[in-house]
């Protein structure tokens, strides 16, 4: 029984501590289901999500941590937001953002974990002259030059079609075309050309 007892303790261990956590996310988004194969990366990949009322959060997916750090430190700078260092570490650690460049600073002041409990109001999409979006797509972009980048929109399924097409539209500002949609997977209809090859593979 011993042995039984330290092996189960061992592999408790190791997946203690080779589990990686999903972030945090500002709001809860019912994806839509769809039949697909595809991970998501989670490195190089860039995501903004939507949520049902239109708000819509980014997030730069990567475990480099210098690449977040140049672009909160850009922004900063382009923005004229008046971040300080503690708050640009702030940064590092947070999750999707999604709140207009005017109120950054006072979300940054909190630490990540207090970060969570505030309920932002959304990154400005609306019009393309307020569209705050088209400036974190672009320092990304700029600042990942050269990777193989995954562009990825998770949007809520009772998300507005306007909605979405801002989104897009920040997007397209930034020569960005291709492009894929989270969703919650869902086997493949028995028989489909898809299932047929799933279960070739297996």
């Amino acid at each position: 029984m011993t042995p039984f007892v330290d092996v189960a303790f061992l592999i408790l261990s190791f997946f203690m501590l080779a589990t990686k956590f999903k972030p945090p996310e500002p709001v809860e988004i019912l994806t839509p289901n769809s039949v697909s194969s595809d991970k998501l990366e989670d490195e190089n990949a860039m995501q903004v999500t939507m949520d049902k009322e239109g708000r819509v959060y980014f997030n730069m997916v990567t475990t480099n941590n210098e690449l977040k750090r140049q672009l909160i430190d850009n922004l900063n700078k382009t923005r004229n937001l008046g971040l300080t260092p503690t708050e640009m570490n702030h940064y590092m650690g947070a999750g999707p953002i999604g709140v207009p460049f005017n109120q950054l600073k006072s979300l940054l002041a909190k630490s990540p974990a207090d970060q969570a409990k505030v309920k932002q109001d959304g990154i400005p999409v609306k019009d393309s002259a307020s569209n705050e979006l088209y400036y974190w797509v672009r320092d990304a972009v700029t600042l990942m030059a050269g990777n193989k980048v995954k562009y990825y929109i998770k949007g809520d399924n009772n998300a507005k079609y306007p909605d979405f097409k801002n989104v897009i539209s920040a997007f397209k500002r930034n020569d960005i075309y291709k492009f894929s949609l989270i969703t919650t997977p869902e086997d493949a209809p028995i028989g489909s050309p898809l299932w047929r090859n799933q279960q070739e593979k297996k």
